[in-house]
Formats: structure tokens, sequence, C-alpha cells
């Protein structure tokens, strides 16, 4: 009963917590929501990030950092569905409640269920992913880049809610599996660029801003 009580007390609280987000909205915001909500958006900057990819760890390491993406990508998009169809959770534009309490939405309904949020796993998966591949290069560090794959990450995610797709509470849980998820891909990366690729013993991140890193005098 205790259980029940608490699962119903964070529900009916993710409700709440959604629809005030979900009502921040006006007509000028609303296009910038839409426009990150949209996957299109992403295109020119995976374009940018591969570009650097290549032109800073080289072609060996740079396929390295694109397959772990696609691979975190692949398994973030089909625990998603997974999990969606488990859990059953409507979007709140199914949902009654959130109809009623005023529920703004700027696109379609989508799929019935919601519970997680691919689209907060994926782009941030994408970015652990890139944030620990770019540390795979010795001459250079990507202070901005890690801020601005983050931010990106975090607008895409917070899109879905002002765009009705989703709960907070979906978005929270969808961050949280991108970044675990995220994060182990991109190890198991940067294990292969050290093992097979700089000949090096495999070590983890340091994560020391502002510093160079040196991991390698390879450039392969």
């Amino acid at each position: 009963m205790v259980g029940l009580a608490l699962i119903e007390a964070l529900e009916s609280a993710d409700k709440q917590a959604t629809l005030f987000l979900n009502g921040l909205h006006s007509g000028v915001t609303d296009p910038f929501w839409i426009m990150m909500s949209d996957k299109i958006v992403w295109v020119p900057l995976y374009a940018i990030a591969v570009f650097f990819l290549f032109k800073h760890l080289g072609w060996k390491k740079a396929l390295v950092v694109i397959a772990s993406v696609l691979l975190a990508f692949l398994v973030c998009d089909q625990f998603s569905n997974l999990v969606k169809h488990a859990a059953g959770r409507l979007r709140p534009g199914y949902n009654a409640d959130m109809v009623r309490g005023g529920l703004v939405l700027l696109e379609g309904r989508g799929g019935y269920y919601g519970f997680f949020s691919a689209h907060a796993a994926n782009t941030f998966a994408t970015a652990m992913c890139l944030i620990i591949g770019f540390r795979n290069s010795g001459d250079h560090t990507y202070n901005a880049f890690y801020k601005f794959a983050l931010l990106w990450a975090a607008l895409v995610s917070a899109s879905r809610i002002f765009v009705g797709k989703h709960f907070l509470g979906d978005v929270l849980v969808g961050t949280a599996v991108g970044i675990t998820v995220g994060y182990f891909t991109g190890m198991l990366a940067r294990y292969v660029i050290q093992r097979y690729i700089d000949k090096v013993p495999p070590t983890g991140l340091t994560f020391v801003f502002d510093k160079k890193v040196s991991i390698s005098p390879s450039r392969s």
C-alpha cells in the first residue's frame, strides 16, 4: 500500500510539473521548441562532429567513435521501444488528466506510449560518445564542444515536454539511460582505440578541463 501510494504521488507530481513546464509557451518560443524536437535539426551537428572526428583523430579512430555512436543509438532506441510497450504509460496527449489540465500540443500526439523518451536517451547517448571520443585526441581539449553537446542534448530533451509529447519523468529517465549507455559504449570505443590503434595500456578518462591530455603519439 505504501509503495502504491508513493507511485501515485510521484505520478501526480510528474503530471503537475509537466503541465507547468508545458504551459511556459509563447508565440516567440514555440517555433524554437518545435525545431529542437525535429530530428532534421540534428543532421548539421552530426555532420560537423564527424568532420572534426576525422580531422583530429584520424580515420581509424574516427570510425571507431562513429561506430560507438551508432551502437549507443541502436541500444537506446530499441530499449526505449521495449520499455514503452512493457510499461504501457500513455503519452500526455492521450492522458485525460493532462488534456483537462490544459496541455499544449505543438505537434501531433505521437504513438500511444511514451515512457521513456527515446529523444532524450539518443541525444544524451550521442553527446556522451562524442565527448569521450574526442578525448582520444592527444593534441586538443574540447571544452566548448563538451558544453555545447550537453546543452544541445538538454534542449532537445526539454523540447519533448514543451511540444506535449512527453512527461518530465519520461525525459529524466531517458536522460539517465542515454548517459549510461553513452558512457559504456564510449568507453568501449576508447578501449578499442587504445588497445588496437594506439597500442597503449587502456586507461580511464581524466576530465581535467583546460589542460591538454596526451594519450599517444600516434595519429593513425
